[in-house]
């Protein structure tokens, strides 16, 4: 099995937003215009036979298991009883808490990549629903357009 290196994380830009309410579990009802750039993190991705996902890049202050490019891997595993493993190495370009998407980005470049790498053939729409479990940002990265957004950011119609 090959590695996959330099996957691209965009960043995205907000063009506008309106907060149109707010759901009972603290989430935002919005409406916004995610326009997606061409600056970002990137990723390097290596198989591991054990089944074990690594980060090879930890951040400060951020525990693996709370990092969300290690908690999308482990949802992946989870979701398609996948045995298989990864490393994963994080050039962080984005600041952390920017708004620019980062951490969703690179979450949805998992799910993307490891889908690839693992070869597990699931479409786009069944990467967004386990991206929205990760944070309501991930859809929009994992369908890697630009989009009119409604509800928390998940209901996406491509611009």
């Amino acid at each position: 099995m090959r590695s996959l290196y330099d996957v691209p994380a965009p960043a995205k830009l907000n063009l506008f937003l309106h907060i149109t309410g707010r759901r009972a579990d603290g989430y935002h009802l919005l409406q916004t215009l995610f326009r997606l750039v061409d600056h970002g993190d990137s990723l390097r991705f290596s198989p591991r036979a054990d089944g074990e996902i690594r980060l090879a890049t930890p951040l400060a202050g951020v525990p693996p298991e709370s990092d969300l490019t290690v908690r999308a891997a482990r949802l992946l595993q989870a979701e398609t009883g996948c045995r298989q493993g990864a490393e994963i190495a994080v050039d962080k370009r984005l600041p952390l808490g920017g708004g620019l998407g980062g951490g969703s980005s690179d979450a949805a470049t998992v799910l993307l990549a490891l889908n690839h790498l693992w070869q597990l053939g699931l479409p786009c729409s069944r990467l967004q629903q386990l991206g929205l479990a990760l944070g309501a940002d991930v859809p929009v990265f994992v369908g890697a357009r630009n989009a009119f957004a409604e509800g928390v950011g998940e209901a996406l119609q491509p611009v």
